[in-house]
């Protein structure tokens, strides 16, 4: 018999989710609008900038607005739309990431034009990010945004970011999909950059089912974000559209999930660094394993996603795709680090600027179950599978 299946990242419900959802069938607010959809973005805009000072280049005032949307990927459209990037224009954009990261560039006929990583944090990286910089404007294309993403829940390096963006004056969209509830000296993912992304994706640290966010630092964007997402209707007694819109925003519904998960964030973030702990002690031993880990005390991760990278010649020889396929062997969920963008078929024309670690990271990392969720049986099981792999 089959043992249960052990996910990367499953939901994690905290059980006032339903009474949020019952409300809104009760009052009969069944719509991209309504009640949920105010106190959601009330809640995110509360968590994010209460008791926050701006570090590196972070908002004055330390404040923001929220617009909840129906993806993180719509919110990264809008922010480029909202950043007037256009046809032909280019968007300086972290290689390793999801797709979601550099596919609305796309949307936009913007060109991409991808970075490496850095080894601290496995994050854009600044030196090969000002050479991109300035090899582009020797071209004539000063870029209109730059893409910095959180991976797996691990701050980039804010303030050398932050500087080169005030340095070529170019705008940054913070994509925090992943790092809800991280944060750097302090302040919160999602509130450095010009415009902050996140996720409530199924996997995500707290989910709406499907859904996301655009924070924004005034609600004058605010607003043009949501007139935007609400297929750019015109104030008019009739249907008038001056500009292009679209369907982006979140449903009343899928926000009442999502103030009951913003009741039980920090809980999550917890637990998830708790499972991260959990590896650390149980690689300890193991040589050539590194469990990836904040580079020092001003980094603090969710750890979304917990991450190791092996090097089988100190492993004796036990490979990235090994481990995996012993976890999968017990019917247990393991990934490799996303593919770097600029090896993915769609972009492989794309201009890169980098040195391989991207490359590196994706050869040799693999991202083990990380949920809230996990019980110490299932903890066990994922022991006990990665101890008989490396003979331990």
């Amino acid at each position: 018999m089959q043992k249960s299946k052990i996910w990367l990242s499953s939901p994690h419900m905290g059980g006032t989710e339903i009474n949020y959802i019952h409300e809104a069938f009760e009052k009969n607010w069944i719509a991209p609008l309504g009640p949920n959809v105010n106190a959601f973005e009330e809640d995110i805009q509360k968590y994010l900038f209460s008791n926050s000072s701006p570090v590196g280049g972070g908002w004055e005032g330390a404040s923001g607005e929220v617009a909840a949307l129906s993806s993180g990927t719509a919110a990264l459209h809008l922010a480029l739309i909202l950043l007037d990037v256009k046809p032909g224009d280019e968007v300086l954009c972290q290689s390793m990431t999801f797709a979601a990261s550099a596919n609305p560039i796309a949307y936009l006929g913007a060109i991409p034009v991808f970075i490496d990583s850095e080894k601290d944090t496995f994050n854009l990286c600044p030196n090969h990010l000002e050479e991109a910089i300035k090899d582009r404007i020797s071209k004539g294309k000063t870029p209109k945004a730059i893409i910095a993403v959180h991976l797996y829940g691990m701050p980039y390096k804010v303030e050398e970011i932050q500087e080169l963006a005030r340095k070529y004056n170019i705008p940054v969209i913070e994509d925090s999909a992943e790092a809800l509830g991280s944060s750097y000296k302090g302040q919160k993912c999602g509130t450095f950059g010009d415009f902050g992304v996140l996720s409530f994706n199924g996997n995500k640290i707290i989910t709406t089912s499907g859904g996301g966010a655009l924070v924004s630092p005034t609600e004058e964007k605010k607003q043009k974000a949501v007139f935007l997402a609400t297929q750019a209707r015109d104030n008019a007694p009739h249907y008038q559209h001056s500009e292009i819109g679209y369907n982006y925003r979140l449903s009343n519904i899928s926000a009442g999930i999502g103030r009951g998960q913003m009741e039980i964030l920090d809980k999550h973030v917890a637990l998830r660094r708790k499972m991260h702990e959990f590896y650390k002690n149980l690689f300890e031993s193991v040589n050539g394993v590194d469990v990836f880990s904040e580079p020092s005390e001003d980094y603090f991760s969710n750890h979304w996603l917990s991450v190791i990278s092996m090097d089988s010649s100190k492993t004796n020889g036990v490979s990235r795709e090994d481990l995996r396929l012993c976890l999968e062997k017990e019917n247990i969920e393991s990934r490799p680090l996303w593919k770097p963008m600029h090896l993915q078929p769609v972009f492989e024309k794309m201009p890169f600027y980098g040195s391989g670690v991207a490359e590196e990271l994706f050869e040799n990392g693999l991202c083990l179950p990380s949920g809230s969720n996990l019980s110490d049986e299932e903890r066990e099981r994922i022991a006990i599978a990665i101890r008989e792999c490396f003979k331990i």
